[in-house]
């Protein structure tokens, strides 16, 4: 048995891994993201993610933080694009106490106007500290070029402006329109009999209102590749080049991912890092990222590197592509570089609170999660001539977009 689902009348679903272990990490996932803001007020759902640790009606800050850090527990939360997670790591006794503080922090936080004022001076020393790492902030500005004027591009922190102005009617708005009950969902990885963890589940979340929200998502607007090079008071050249890619509801995701290993994943034998790196000693950081979204999603290139070597780096990049799109990988490649990627995402099974936030957002998405028999399945079906294709789609030249960071001063 991979897992089990339980879905309460409310629509709010558990799922449970079973796992031979005295620790149990669990996490509630709410498909609402930066995505879902209303313009004008970025960074609203991280700002709520903040303020949800505050106060509640029946906790103030300290009675949430000891809730579980006073039997060895441990909480954190994060934002997405699409995604707000809280996730706990906890002895299987105290279950109930995660439970409980999912459904206290969820569904009856105050978000008092004093804590408002302290967070909002929090996010925006986050948001300063991103923007002294340029290899961080290239990033988010990449994503706003591509989806350029799209709810996708904004920076998940907000700006200075749109967070100093957010006010607690945002909150509750936001918290209204998104946090449908249907797409809220609880994943638990420990060692339970199943009917009575079921029953603990209930007893918990079975009265909370049900809620379908008010969300409508923008569509894409038309994608236009640029290339854009800013001056910073920066001492390296940093890069990014990439382009649209496949969303989480395509056939070809599989196959990019396995394609984004071969080219830049996280591996020191990947193809930028041999010929870049290793080779002509031009890089310290080069990698390759895909990452899919419900309807989109992008492919991309960091490096970076000194300025002198930047034209020699994006042409050693460019050489790597154009392989890729020219000739389809030998079958004895092909074979290494399958094998390479299961044990991958085999070994990245073991991080167990990784693996189970992974299965409830993946029951959000797509109302199963794959097995890793499943997922291998789907790896060892792609063949040369389709990540030929993609490569050829996804590496296309003219579809590529580039933003560069050079030394200099600012306009």
């Amino acid at each position: 048995m991979e897992y089990q689902v339980f879905t309460l009348p409310n629509g709010i679903r558990l799922l449970y891994k079973p796992v031979i272990s005295s620790v149990t990490h669990s996490c509630i996932i709410i498909n609402a993201g930066s995505r879902d803001e209303a313009k004008g007020k970025d960074g609203l759902a991280h700002f709520i993610e903040h303020l949800l640790f505050k106060k509640t009606e029946k906790r103030n800050t300290r009675q949430i933080l000891n809730y579980l850090e006073s039997v060895g527990g441990d909480l954190n939360a994060y934002t997405t694009k699409e995604y707000t997670c809280i996730h706990a790591s906890i002895l299987n006794p105290y279950l109930n106490r995660a439970f409980d503080l999912f459904e206290d922090l969820v569904f009856h936080s105050t978000f008092p106007e004093d804590e408002m004022e302290k967070e909002k001076g929090v996010i925006l020393d986050e948001i300063a500290s991103y923007q002294d790492q340029p290899e961080e902030a290239i990033q988010d500005d990449f994503e706003d070029l591509i989806y350029a004027g799209h709810e996708l591009g904004r920076n998940i922190l907000g700006t200075t402006e749109t967070v100093q102005n957010l006010q607690k009617q945002d909150l509750i708005n936001f918290l209204s329109d998104n946090y449908n009950t249907e797409e809220i969902a609880i994943g638990v990885m420990g060692n339970y009999n199943f009917k009575k963890l079921c029953y603990m589940f209930e007893q918990v979340f079975g009265e909370v209102k049900h809620n379908t929200g008010n969300r409508k998502r923008t569509p894409l607007p038309l994608y236009n590749p640029v290339s854009k090079k800013e001056a910073k008071p920066i001492n390296q050249s940093h890069y990014v080049i990439g382009n649209l890619a496949y969303s989480l509801h395509d056939s070809k995701r599989t196959g990019l991912s396995l394609l984004n290993n071969i080219l830049g994943g996280n591996s020191m034998s990947s193809r930028l890092n041999l010929e870049i790196r290793e080779k002509y000693g031009i890089a310290y950081t080069i990698e390759s990222n895909y990452l899919a979204f419900t309807d989109t999603g992008f492919f991309s290139i960091y490096f970076g590197t000194d300025a002198e070597k930047a034209n020699k780096a994006v042409s050693l990049v460019n050489k790597e592509l154009k392989k890729l799109r020219d000739a389809k990988l030998s079958e004895s490649t092909l074979t290494k570089a399958k094998k390479k990627f299961t044990g991958q995402i085999a070994l990245a099974e073991e991080n167990k609170l990784n693996l189970i936030i992974t299965m409830t957002k993946c029951l959000i998405d797509y109302g199963k999660a794959d097995t890793l028999e499943e997922v291998f399945e789907k790896v060892n079906a792609v063949t040369a001539q389709q990540l030929q294709e993609m490569s050829n789609e996804i590496f296309d030249p003219k579809k590529l977009t580039t933003l560069a960071f050079e030394p200099g001063d600012e306009d």
